[in-house]
């Protein structure tokens, strides 16, 4: 039946290595349980409910990912699109977060219009061959700077923005002996070499004491403070326009730039570097921002840690149906899943940026006008902490190199057109 619906055999794949996949996913990606809430609760939503409707909507959008369009990729709230929704709607602007809630399902029901129509297909499809291969690298450095932060190898630095930490404290050193046992395991060809390096050090640092245990299980908390609460009526205004296409510009392309970094990691593009039932894809996360807005979190999008399972032998919708299933399970087994400590995840993040990495290796170095705006595309990820942003940077670069070095037929409308509403959204919306 497994093989029958999700094709393992043609893929290459097993039922052992797909839910050995989705376990390596879900622990490199499990930190969003608990920071989400923290970061919405600030709003002053309701810190379990959130923790529930961040477990929901992830385990919706991946469920749908793994049984609709057959990928090995989870989904859950995003990271720097909850900042927004705190810091920037809430905070900054001065709207009540069920107001911003409301802008979130109503960026969400736009997604998914977009994405039943050929229009976010076809935009995603004419990101051009080289700026394809520098969003899969630019990913990878962007998880190995989230990887080092998280090992507390990086830190922040008023002078020089970003400094070394203090590397005697035991999570630089658990994370630096997981890495090294990641790529020593890889080199072995240990099967399993992420997940046994991610329980290892958890195990470790438990024993020692530089982290906590934090249980086993308990009963999943209250809902209702946050399910149904936020209000559509009230983001319906003006002033809230900006806000609800700021969500849709960094959902739209901070997806586009997961699919196709991880599709290129696990071998998914085609000859023409695209993505098979892409639309398939594009309906998992806009259905799953619109459901969770429903339930009490900001945007759901696809997440690059699904990768990391990719790594583990991962090329079926199994991997993400497991990663559902551990979602689910979360709610009630939420003292396990927060035992295990970010130092602790951190190498898997680091091992897959330098596997990632290698798609700059792609980027035709002979062309000027293709490897000028493959480079920034990459190093802007990272340097902005944004994948979104290091599209934008990417296609304007593109399509102004080309255009000015006459060489505008290389160009497809699309990429000039995207371009030409990237430099509009940086210049009204920031």
């Amino acid at each position: 039946m497994l093989d029958n619906l999700f094709k393992l055999k043609e893929n290459g794949t097993t039922v052992q290595t797909e839910i050995m996949a989705g376990l390596t996913t879900f622990l490199t990606m499990a930190y969003i349980i608990f920071v989400n809430p923290t970061i919405l609760s600030e709003t002053g939503m309701d810190f379990g409910a959130v923790f529930v409707a961040t477990c929901l909507a992830a385990a919706i959008g991946t469920a749908i990912m793994g049984l609709y369009a057959n990928y090995p990729i989870a989904l859950a709230p995003g990271m720097g699109l909850n900042a927004y929704f705190t810091y920037g709607v809430v905070f900054g602007m001065g709207y009540d977060w069920q107001v911003a809630l409301g802008a979130v399902f109503l960026s969400g029901v736009i997604f998914l219009i977009l994405s039943i129509l050929p229009i976010r297909e076809q935009i995603i499809n004419a990101i051009p061959r080289s700026l394809k291969m520098a969003i899969s690298a630019g990913i990878g450095l962007f998880l190995g700077i989230i990887g080092l932060q998280n090992a507390g190898i990086v830190v922040g630095s008023e002078a020089t923005l970003v400094t070394i930490g203090d590397l005697s404290q035991p999570g630089p050193i658990m994370a630096a002996i997981g890495f090294i046992a990641i790529a020593a395991m890889t080199a072995l060809r240990v099967p399993g070499a992420l997940i046994i390096a991610i329980l290892g050090v958890t195990a470790i640092s438990i024993l020692f004491g530089f982290s906590e245990f934090g249980g086993i299980a308990s009963m999943p908390p209250d809902p209702t403070p946050t399910f149904l609460q936020l209000d559509i009526i009230g983001a319906i205004n003006i002033g809230l326009v900006a806000v609800v296409f700021a969500f849709l510009f960094v959902d739209l392309f901070d997806t586009a730039g997961t699919l196709v970094g991880v599709a290129h990691r696990g071998g998914f593009l085609d000859a023409n570097g695209r993505l098979p039932r892409l639309k398939k894809a594009l309906l998992a996360d806009s259905t799953a921002t619109v459901a969770g807005s429903l339930l009490g979190t900001s945007t759901t999008t696809s997440y690059i840690e699904s990768a990391s399972g990719i790594n583990e032998g991962g090329r079926t919708g199994l991997t993400a149906v497991t990663v559902a299933a551990l979602f689910l399970l979360a709610l009630f087994f939420s003292p396990l899943a927060g035992s295990v400590p970010a130092f602790a995840t951190a190498p898997a993040l680091v091992f897959v940026a330098a596997l990632m990495a290698k798609g700059l290796a792609e980027i035709p170095w002979d062309d000027v006008t293709e490897y000028a705006p493959a480079l920034i595309t990459a190093i802007a990820m990272p340097f902005t902490y944004s994948i979104a942003d290091g599209i934008a940077f990417g296609f304007i670069t593109y399509a102004a190199i080309k255009i000015f070095s006459g060489r505008i037929a290389d160009a497809s409308p699309t990429v000039i057109v995207l371009a030409a509403l990237f430099i509009a959204k940086f210049a009204f919306l920031g």
